[in-house]
């Protein structure tokens, strides 16, 4: 029995070790019927004499037909005040009326609030009578000088009297003045920092006038397009919270480029007729610096980089034709094309990293604009 179970095990070795060995030779013929079974409904993609099917790919297309690129720069800005002031005494002394309310709308030459002046009205009406009695010595020297009873320097100290008094007026009215803060233009007054009954000095702030109607939009823009944008230049802008597009326009450039960031301030102006828009608020801007019309422009992920240049891939007759271009303005998403494609072919946008010269090709998308 021991031996039977020896002879068969040898058996199965050699079957085994026969099976090794021939293995790779009859492989071919155990393997050409089963491999790709759908190989002949696809006959017409075998080539004379080769062993292998060509593969059919499924892309998307795009017509190439007359577009308008826009060259459009966008940035961020920030929404400023047409005029804004910090309102301030131009005195030292104590505050007697404050004539405004938080947050209302106040005309150029208001006033709005008021100092202490009693002292300098003693002193005005002290000094206008004493001008009065000096006017009258001034028409009495004057008819004696007329009628050749005084000298000439008589009259003219008398005179010299006057003036100093009615100088001397000025400078109390001056000083009466500064002890009354008026509105220096129209705008909306914010809220007051102090008290009525309060001490205040030049340093001190009484609030904040601000006027934004227009308003103004500053930002700023790389170097490079420093020339391109000029006075009455038009710019769009929007600001969070709402889709409304704003239309406003440069009214001033700086001179003198930021070293730090090599870009160049620019402020434009937004009529802000119903206030609408906030001092202070961003802004997302949008400059329109050149606009082409019917030209050729492509998805930018449709472009082939290579050593000698770019290509793209179009479809002709069935199959994917390399076509190499030559590019020209670029924006965000398109591409312009000035040479290498004509209006009317179809450009291929899907499966770029497959396609190669001549290979066979399925449209399934096609986009016409």
């Amino acid at each position: 029995m021991k031996k039977r179970n020896n002879l068969i095990i040898t058996i199965l070795l050699i079957v085994v070790a026969a099976v090794i060995i021939l293995y790779p030779k009859i492989k071919p013929l155990l393997g050409s019927k089963s491999d790709n079974p759908g190989m002949e409904a696809q006959g017409s993609g075998r080539g004379p004499g080769s062993g292998q099917s060509r593969q059919v790919l499924n892309v998307s297309g795009f017509l190439i037909t007359p577009r308008q690129l826009n060259d459009l720069y966008k940035s961020t800005g920030t929404l400023k005040p047409d005029e804004q002031v910090e309102l301030a005494f131009e005195t030292s002394g104590k505050i007697v009326g404050i004539n405004f309310t938080e947050g209302t709308r106040v005309k150029e030459g208001d006033l709005l609030a008021k100092i202490n002046d009693k002292p300098l009205q003693a002193q005005l009406e002290k000094l206008t009578a004493q001008k009065k009695l000096i006017e009258q010595k001034e028409f009495r020297q004057r008819s004696l000088l007329d009628k050749d009873a005084i000298s000439q320097e008589s009259y003219d100290q008398i005179v010299t009297e006057l003036q100093t008094v009615q100088a001397d007026i000025n400078l109390v009215k001056a000083r009466i003045s500064e002890t009354e803060l008026r509105a220096p233009f129209n705008g909306i007054i914010g809220l007051r920092y102090v008290s009525e009954g309060s001490f205040t000095n030049p340093s001190t702030k009484i609030a904040r006038l601000v006027k934004i109607s227009p308003i103004k939009l500053e930002f700023s823009i790389s170097e490079k397009y420093a020339g391109q944008v000029q006075i009455g230049y038009p710019v769009s802008f929007t600001v969070e919270g709402t889709n409304k597009t704003f239309e406003a326009s440069v009214y001033a450039v700086d001179p003198q480029i930021e070293e730090n960031t090599r870009t160049i301030v620019i402020r434009a102006l937004y009529p802000n007729k119903n206030e609408e828009l906030k001092s202070g608020r961003s802004a997302s801007i949008t400059l329109l610096l050149s606009k082409i019309d019917n030209t050729i422009a492509i998805p930018s992920e449709a472009l082939i980089p290579e050593m000698e240049g770019e290509m793209v891939y179009i479809f002709r007759n069935g199959k994917a034709s390399a076509v190499k271009v030559q590019t020209g303005l670029r924006t965000e998403s398109l591409i312009q094309i000035v040479d290498g494609l004509k209006f009317g072919d179809t450009l291929l946008t899907s499966g770029i990293l497959q396609l190669r010269q001549s290979l066979p090709v399925v449209l399934d998308t096609l986009i016409t604009n």
